[in-house]
């Protein structure tokens, strides 16, 4: 075992002595080592169940056999960081929980790992870390929060964010506010739409790292407890069959995941994420595969924020692989993929049934031919920008209206709030992408100020900061090359007309080739905001594209 390293031979005498101080025995010892990777905290409502998590995950580990060993990752709530200076520090997060997973279990040689995340940068680092280390490794989710109810209406935190906006507007009183805040966040878990959070949960599932249910039962449901005491237990069947995650994470698998992301309408966030993901797999992955596998995948969802409904009615009508089926259909999935169920992904689907047409679309029947998710390019983003298409409404697909441009995101939602912002605009929020903000923070405020002020199928907004799972319309995030480097969004002008065309992937601000050339002249850099402490290394590190800080790390063989 590889846990032999630390526990065998008079040389590991001493590791064995501080093994004692824990309370080990010599018949734990004799098992294998399994960690248990766990992200509870108490500041997270998606993680503050993890404790019972944790819990179920060990005792099916012991009772396969193993000895579990939790061991801690960080997480942190992109909500409560959301709007300041918090925000700056969410996406790096990712890094720092793949490179300290990966410290862990390199340094006490487990034989294999459980890996317990939730939220959004966690599920991610959590992932890269499972494809450095590649020792047998399974997923297990804390689960997502029930939708509130608010007069007779499912409600979730994008609605929270939206209701401020119509606070500024006149439209609800403080009364309407307080209401929302104490009913639209019912239970732990993670929010209830597909936001970022759900999107890789899911993802996970498809990737085949999760076992059936991961991305979608809620999180207080018993079943949940169920299904973590199951990952403990396969994951001794994993070690057995020495089934490891660069077995599971595939191109093919990697593919598989962007087409269900198509199906389901997720998070613009997972155009950061995937290719994070391939990248530790050595996989090149460039965001232009998206419009190719947009282009002959249906979208099957509208879960909120984009629709009516949410996590827990996806689950009651077969869950992601209700979803993976319905798309089998046409043959769009790679099924012979490898899971941690030690089957193929066909094995794991084959007679998952679609048990609500209304919350699953049949293939026959699609919200639209293609997928959820769309790559935008044009004189603005030349490497690309990303919208999810499938929030947009039908009026904004194509618009175009003069650029009304800020530096930050604050200036924006001042903007927005006091009026100064109108029917036909195009925000242009920079300076916000991995390297100018540096950390590449999320424009839900914004977004949610547009839709709270009534103007959500009539301004459009584009950066190159990200934008949350929970944003909606004509949201273009992502552009790249970012401002900070001297890409072209950072020439656009106040006034300058953007045009913006979805159906034709095209992003363009109407500037002559001459005229932008003569303005790259006479662009100057922006003094950093961020000099010291973390946020400034990582600015430095990160690469000079869009796809939110995939660092070169060595990787572990």
């Amino acid at each position: 075992m590889r846990s032999d390293t630390v526990t065998k031979g008079m040389q590991q005498a001493p590791h064995r002595s501080l093994f004692n101080a824990l309370g080990y025995t010599k018949e734990e010892l004799e098992r294998p080592l399994v960690g248990v990777v766990s992200s509870y905290n108490e500041i997270v409502p998606g993680h503050m169940n993890l404790d019972k998590i944790t819990e179920a995950v060990k005792m099916g580990v012991a009772m396969a056999g193993g000895t579990p060993i939790m061991v801690p990752a960080i997480a942190v709530c992109d909500g409560i960081a959301m709007g300041h200076v918090g925000m700056k520090y969410s996406l790096v997060t990712r890094d720092l929980i793949a490179d300290s997973t990966e410290a862990l279990a390199m340094a006490h040689q487990f034989d294999a790992l459980v890996m317990i995340p939730n939220c959004d940068k966690n599920v991610p680092g959590l992932l890269m870390a499972a494809a450095r280390v590649n020792i047998p490794t399974v997923f297990v989710s804390g689960g997502p929060m029930l939708a509130g109810h608010v007069r007779g209406q499912k409600r979730s935190l994008s609605s929270m964010f939206e209701a401020v906006g119509s606070y500024a507007a006149g439209t609800m009183t403080e009364e309407d506010v307080c209401e929302f805040e104490n009913k639209v966040c019912p239970t732990c878990g993670s929010c209830s739409g597909m936001y970022t959070a759900n999107s890789m949960n899911c993802l996970t599932e498809v990737l085949g790292m999760g076992l059936q249910g991961n991305g979608t039962i809620p999180a207080v449901y018993s079943e949940r407890i169920k299904l973590a005491k199951h990952a403990g237990m396969q994951v001794m069947e994993m070690l057995k069959k020495n089934i490891r995650p660069r077995d599971i994470i595939t191109k093919e698998a990697i593919l598989n995941a962007l087409t269900v992301d198509m199906a389901l309408g997720c998070s613009t966030n997972s155009m950061l994420h995937l290719p994070a993901i391939a990248h530790e797999i050595g996989m090149d992955f460039e965001i232009d595969f998206a419009n190719g596998i947009s282009a002959k995948t249906p979208n099957l969802c509208h879960l909120a924020p984009a629709g009516p409904t949410y996590m827990e009615d996806l689950n009651e009508a077969g869950g992601v692989y209700a979803v993976m089926n319905e798309l089998n259909k046409k043959g769009l999935l790679h099924t012979e993929c490898m899971t941690v169920t030690g089957k193929t992904v066909g094995e794991n689907i084959k007679g998952c049934v679609n048990r609500n047409p209304e919350v699953i679309r049949p293939i026959e029947n699609p919200y639209s031919e293609t997928g959820g998710i769309a790559v935008l390019k044009g004189n603005i983003a030349p490497d690309g920008s990303v919208v999810k298409r499938s929030a947009v409404v039908e009026e904004m697909l194509v618009h175009e209206g003069p650029a009304r441009v800020f530096e930050c995101e604050e200036d924006a939602i001042d903007a927005i709030k006091s009026g100064k912002i109108v029917k036909g605009d195009v925000v242009v929020i920079r300076y916000e992408g991995p390297k100018g903000g540096p950390g590449m923070r999320e424009m839900l405020n914004p977004t949610s100020a547009i839709a709270g002020m009534g103007l959500g199928s009539s301004v459009a907004l584009i950066t190159d900061g990200r934008f949350s799972g929970a944003s909606r319309g004509a949201s273009i995030g992502h552009v790249s090359p970012e401002a900070a480097v001297g890409g072209p969004i950072a020439l656009i002008e106040e006034g300058d007309i953007i045009k913006i065309n979805i159906p034709e992937l095209s992003l363009q601000v109407d500037v002559s080739d001459e005229e932008l050339a003569k303005r790259k002249e006479n662009w100057q850099p922006r003094e950093p905001r961020v000099t010291t402490g973390y946020l400034a290394r990582y600015a430095a590190m990160v690469t000079s594209g869009n796809r939110g800080a995939v660092l070169e790390v060595p990787k572990v063989k």
